[in-house]
């Protein structure tokens, strides 16, 4: 479990097609004090460690199967691209955003960016089948980040980005067009499931 609050930004270094994809990450974390078999979100998909090393800095790698690469934007890393790093959440540990699970529902894409202020309003389009479970006020993570919905019509929704958390993770780099991984928010899944189950 995550909580989309990041904490590293990290480099794709390497990457090897394999029987699955394989990514070195380059990361500021100790990695003295990650265990193999750890879980990190990676842009909000949380990813099994399956090496480490400290040459020329320290990384980790993790192997990406098909079908993760078919539900998120993993297909279009390539070197040298910046992520979102966040390692799981350890009892504890203060819940500072929503909870995450790192199984990404879809891709979002952004659709406008207008300044207000020192934040930045962007839009994106969401899937159309996950569209009914964002709400205004509710929350989303978006390449892992946990962020607020401001308003939603139809398959479009909008969030505030304020300049700390540009400055923090990835999105003070992003671009109209960019694909993002959406996960929608675990209680807003229970509900929908619910009133399903109930009609």
């Amino acid at each position: 479990m995550f909580t989309g609050i990041i904490t590293d930004i990290g480099t794709v270094l390497e990457l090897e097609k394999r029987g699955d994809l394989r990514a070195r990450i380059g990361c500021a974390y100790d990695v003295d004090g990650i265990e193999i078999g750890a879980s990190i979100a990676c842009d909000g998909v949380c990813l099994t460690v399956v090496a480490l090393g400290t040459e020329p800095q320290n990384w980790f790698d993790v192997e990406i199967s098909a079908e993760s690469v078919s539900k998120t934007n993993i297909g279009a890393w390539q070197t040298g691209k910046k992520l979102n790093l966040e390692r799981a959440l350890k009892l504890g540990d203060e819940l500072g955003g929503h909870i995450v699970s790192g199984h990404v529902d879809g891709v979002a894409q952004i659709t406008a960016m207008v300044d207000e202020g020192d934040s930045t309003r962007i839009s994106f389009d969401a899937p159309e089948a996950l569209a009914k479970f964002i709400a205004p006020k509710g929350s989303v993570a978006l390449n892992g980040t946990s962020l607020t919905v401001n308003e939603v019509e139809g398959t479009s929704f909008g969030i505030n980005v304020i300049p700390h958390t540009q400055e923090v993770t990835t999105w003070g780099g992003v671009a109209v067009g960019d694909k993002v991984n959406l996960e929608i928010d675990t209680l807003a899944r229970y509900v929908a499931r619910l009133q399903e189950w109930q009609g």
